[in-house]
């Protein structure tokens, strides 16, 4: 049986980023990950107008 997606890509970034991820931990990582990836959907969909164009400053 293949592993989830997450659970792939998550072993894939450690390794990649030489960073040991104690067993412990992968639950919440693969939480805080689905969360990332669920507000980053909505970004995505976000509609934007053809003529919309990325300000040269932000300011707060």
């Amino acid at each position: 049986m293949a592993s989830p997606p997450l659970d792939d890509f998550i072993a894939a970034a450690a390794a990649a980023l030489d960073l040991p991820i104690e067993p412990a931990w992968q639950p919440s990582i693969k939480a805080n990950l689905e969360v990332t990836l669920r507000l980053a959907n909505l970004v995505a969909e976000f509609p934007l107008q053809d003529e919309a164009e990325p300000a040269p400053v932000f300011k707060a």
